[in-house]
């Protein structure tokens, strides 16, 4: 546990230090936002005993990324993080409508083809809020958000 804060802290130092010693990304601001979420969902998830074993995972046939791959206990965890500064607009959760679900689905298809075919699975939606600013996330965790779609047409 001490470890991971550790790491954490150190992070948010190497962070500070660039903002001071390098240009500029060339990012948007929400996408800067959005970085720093995964981020914070990655410690979040760790100290809530999650094994985290891909970010960003994308998929050469699909369009989409899995944003955070980690297994909890036996179930492997497909994970959506979304990153919001206010609850003001739409809730992060509903982000994730049936188009973005669908994409989901296609890429942890290509993703469980690598794994052994009888492990359980989910999809779970993770919300940060950076409502009090960046040093104090608040999370909310929604475990088996969706199920996975097999309704594609088959090819004769």
């Amino acid at each position: 546990m001490f470890a991971g804060r550790l790491t954490q802290a150190t992070l948010r130092v190497l962070d500070w230090l660039a903002q001071r010693t390098l240009p500029p990304e060339d990012l948007p601001e929400h996408q800067r936002t959005g970085r720093r979420g995964e981020e914070d969902a990655y410690f979040y998830l760790r100290r809530r005993g999650y094994t985290i074993i891909a970010r960003n995972y994308r998929s050469a046939q699909h369009r989409g990324e899995l944003d955070l791959v980690g297994w909890e206990r036996d179930v492997l965890c497909f994970i959506e993080v979304k990153t919001r500064t206010s609850h003001a607009v739409k809730p992060a959760e509903a982000a994730v409508d049936r188009e973005k679900q669908r994409d989901l689905s296609l890429v942890a298809r290509d993703f469980l083809r690598h794994i052994s075919p009888s492990c359980q699975w989910r999809f779970d939606v993770l919300a940060v809020y950076y409502e009090h600013g960046f040093s104090h996330p608040s999370f909310e965790l929604f475990q088996n958000a969706f199920s996975m779609s097999y309704n594609r047409r088959r090819r004769s």
